[in-house]
């Protein structure tokens, strides 16, 4: 990612561990090697969270409890943001300026504090800023026929 510091969103990772996920399984994947060999990946408690609880419970093939724990020590590795009191507050904010989810504006917020230039999500409008964070959806739609 060549020193650029990308927010990483839970649905990102939780496709790099979900097989059945099809071609979304294969970009994200690869998108997680970029990162581990690049460096730059931000992410934060609120994704490990929700990483952890899909991953062991809401994808068609759980993982383990004992192996998502395993990697989320090594998510642990790559700088996570610790969200505190005027994070929360600036999140509120996003809320209602920008018109998205409280929990999608904890997102934001996390990226911003922490620097980020971009956040990897399929949940935000491809290429919408939020002051200096752009969103970038690695999903692309398929076209339809």
């Amino acid at each position: 990612m060549n020193g650029v510091k990308v927010f990483v969103d839970t649905n990102v990772l939780v496709y790099a561990y979900e097989a059945s996920a099809g071609s979304k399984h294969d970009v994200a994947k690869n998108l997680m090697i970029e990162l581990w060999n690049k460096g730059g990946a931000l992410l934060s408690i609120q994704v490990l969270q929700e990483f952890y609880v899909s991953v062991t419970r809401k994808i068609s093939h759980p993982i383990s409890p004992a192996s998502a724990k395993e990697i989320v020590k090594d998510l642990l590795t790559w700088d996570v943001v610790v969200m505190d009191g005027p994070s929360v507050l600036k999140a509120t904010e996003l809320e209602q300026d920008d018109h998205i989810s409280f929990w999608d504006a904890l997102i934001v917020a996390a990226a911003q504090k922490a620097g980020a230039t971009e956040i990897l999500s399929e949940d935000f409008t491809h290429g919408r800023d939020f002051a200096g964070v752009t969103i970038r959806d690695p999903f692309p739609p398929t076209p339809r026929a």
